[in-house]
């Protein structure tokens, strides 16, 4: 059993007079266990992106440039990496700043509050990712079948689009996996803070 489940079941036997004493150490456990939760979102998510752009860096960047240049996909990958940054920074920050609210909360209702948002804040980061990951596996394969689409007949036409769709979803899906995997569990966690603080603000 869970130590903060314990901690309820002793305060919910516990003479009314105590509960109020008990309730704060139950808050206080809540607070540094979501606090400790959203710190390791943080960290995961600085860790996700110093890996995936430490494996463009391995690449051969002058064979991408080139791929990109036949395919007359420069600029948009130039400016879509751009974007794609800035938005990456600002859900870090947005992670460090939950982090950092979470930390400072005094008020149960308002840490319930904060928890929400850092789940919100998670589901949009990996919707994020698996819709930047979709728009640029969609546009690089159109532009390789543009490419070719003189020498290609209708047949291969479709054979080659259900092979990219088919593959794109694979993709999304494995990508989906990963992140439940690597940021589900924490949610989870998250979750049942919630739970149990929601149990603890209805009998204040």
């Amino acid at each position: 059993m869970d130590l903060l489940d314990n901690y309820k079941k002793a305060w919910n036997n516990q003479p009314e007079d105590a509960h109020k004493v008990s309730s704060l150490e139950i808050y206080k456990m809540a607070q540094s266990k979501s606090s400790s939760i959203v710190k390791w979102i943080f960290i995961i998510g600085i860790a996700e992106f110093v890996f995936l752009n430490s494996l463009y860096f391995l690449s051969d960047r002058d064979e991408v440039l080139k791929t990109y240049e036949k395919l007359e996909l420069v600029n948009f990958m130039f400016f879509s990496g751009i974007l794609g940054y800035i938005i990456l920074f600002f859900f870090l920050a947005k992670f460090y700043q939950n982090y950092k609210r979470i930390s400072a909360t005094a008020s149960t209702k308002v840490l319930m509050n904060n928890i929400l948002k850092t789940r919100k804040t998670v589901r949009n980061y990996v919707i994020f990712n698996l819709g930047y990951v979709a728009i640029v596996t969609m546009v690089v394969s159109i532009a390789s079948i543009k490419m070719e689409f003189e020498i290609l007949n209708t047949k291969k036409l479709l054979l080659i689009g259900f092979i990219i769709l088919t593959a794109t979803v694979l993709i999304l899906g494995l990508l989906w996996l990963f992140y439940q995997l690597l940021y589900g569990i924490l949610l989870k966690k998250l979750n049942r803070n919630y739970k149990e603080l929601s149990k603890l603000d209805c009998t204040n």
